[in-house]
């Protein structure tokens, strides 16, 4: 019988713009998996598209005008062309929703990132009356109810799962409360059907998705599970090969989570755990709820399970009140802990946060930390990938290069890696001699015995 589709709909091409995080990739393709239903079908070419969706971050500095920046864009391109449906959608939609509407009159569509399961009704209606929409209620739970009934068509090598939304933490200079709404953790078994999907379409890592991720938290009629319970899960998968998860709290990082790398073999050695600083102080005004020596010892405990896990974070620097010494404390813990593949910002006030109306350190003085800590994070990867020339690694490959020759993957500790070879490796595990590298990637060759056993 196949699905029924609105006929008005037949063949429509729809582009999406991702900015942010990983879950908003993961979100921009449910879209897809969702706007099938009514018709339409992807397209990498935005000039082809008939509607446009900007699926947009509110996290950084200058979200809403990179918005409008990019809708400046659009009409250029569709300036001697039919107009098409202009969406804007995820959290700076959220945060700013009827506002956006009123300052840019070619935006058609508003939707934020708990109503996506409303989009093809939205859409629809838009196309019958003409009439701008704003869909921005928090309803987590019917968001995930509605999308774990259509199968998640996901078939890169490395796939994204979301299994938790929204955050209770309120730091003080985070706006996700807001734009995410609270802590929804999904139902279990609704994780698990997904996870199969996205493995039956060709996936052999799956990287689990959450502001918080850490601190999922379900509760059936039988049984409480927490985000261990899924690795433990997901570990049973014989066509899987590696599990990650981000982002984490050190508050949510428990004993049984942290118990997971004593058995698991698929669980990646990589940490990723955001500190924000190395001053107690700071982490107090930014209402962290974890201290440097809380920190430490989650780090100590996962060390001593196994010496090779490493740890990968994000900073801000220059946050309200921090001085010197704060700074100099930071600078410390990296020295410490060896930080790689880290994010370092200068704190930007968001709107509607409590850091928002807080005075801000001199902006010559952030920039000059700034600097320092990213130079410090950088030799730290360049040191890191320098000490693997010559190592043979397990390498999963994802995808080939633009050239058509070179082919990409990654370590187990996400560090990329390029190399020649044959589109016949992609979705495999291979072993790379390293033969050099540069602070962001290595550059490897194939093992000629690995090659043999593979043909």
């Amino acid at each position: 019988m196949g699905l029924k589709k609105n006929p008005n709909l037949m063949l429509k091409k729809i582009f999406i713009k991702t900015f942010g995080c990983q879950m908003n990739e993961y979100d921009s393709n449910r879209i897809f998996d969702t706007v099938k239903k009514i018709g339409f079908e992807k397209t990498d070419k935005y000039e082809d598209a008939n509607c446009y969706i900007l699926n947009t971050c509110h996290i950084r500095d200058k979200a809403k005008e990179k918005v409008y920046h990019e809708i400046g864009r659009v009409k250029k391109i569709f300036r001697s062309k039919k107009k098409p449906i202009v969406i804007v959608a995820g959290c700076v939609a959220q945060a700013e929703n009827q506002e956006i509407l009123k300052r840019e009159p070619y935006i058609d569509i508003i939707i934020g990132p708990q109503s996506y399961h409303k989009i093809n009704e939205t859409i629809e209606r838009y196309i019958k009356k003409k009439k701008k929409e704003e869909e921005t209620e928090f309803d987590t739970i019917s968001k995930f109810n509605y999308l774990s009934k259509i199968k998640n068509q996901d078939s890169k090598v490395s796939s994204f799962l979301t299994i938790q939304e929204g955050c209770d933490k309120f730091c003080h200079f985070c706006v996700v409360p807001y734009t995410r709404g609270p802590e929804y953790s999904r139902p279990f078994n609704q994780i698990i059907n997904e996870a199969k999907e996205i493995v039956q379409s060709g996936a052999k890592e799956i990287i689990l998705l959450g502001q918080n991720v850490n601190a999922y938290s379900y509760r059936d009629e039988n049984r409480k599970f927490r985000l261990s319970d899924i690795l433990i899960e997901l570990e049973n998968f014989s066509e899987l090969e590696r599990i990650r998860y981000t982002t984490s709290h050190p508050k949510d990082m428990t004993d049984d989570l942290i118990n997971v790398y004593k058995k698991s073999i698929k669980l990646m050695p990589l940490v990723h755990l955001p500190v924000q600083s190395g001053s107690n102080k700071i982490l107090k005004l930014m209402n962290r709820k974890h201290t440097i020596e809380e920190y430490l010892l989650i780090y100590e405990k996962l060390k001593k399970i196994n010496p090779n896990i490493e740890f990968s974070s994000d900073f801000i620097v220059g946050y309200p009140e921090e001085n010197d010494d704060d700074f100099s404390q930071t600078i410390k813990l990296i020295e410490k802990v060896k930080f790689t593949n880290s994010y370092s910002f200068i704190f930007s006030p968001r709107p509607g946060t409590v850091a928002a109306g807080h005075e801000l350190v001199d902006k010559k003085k952030s920039k000059e930390r700034l600097e320092k800590i990213q130079k410090k994070l950088f030799e730290n990867q360049l040191n890191k990938n320098k000490s693997l020339e010559g190592k043979i690694l397990k390498v999963l490959v994802e995808n080939q290069m633009k050239d058509g020759i070179k082919l990409f993957g990654r370590t187990e500790y996400m560090t990329p890696v390029i190399f020649d070879g044959s589109f016949d490796y992609i979705g495999k595990i291979i072993k790379l001699e390293i033969k050099s590298s540069n602070q962001n990637s290595l550059f490897g060759i194939i093992k000629e015995n690995y090659k043999k056993k593979v043909a």
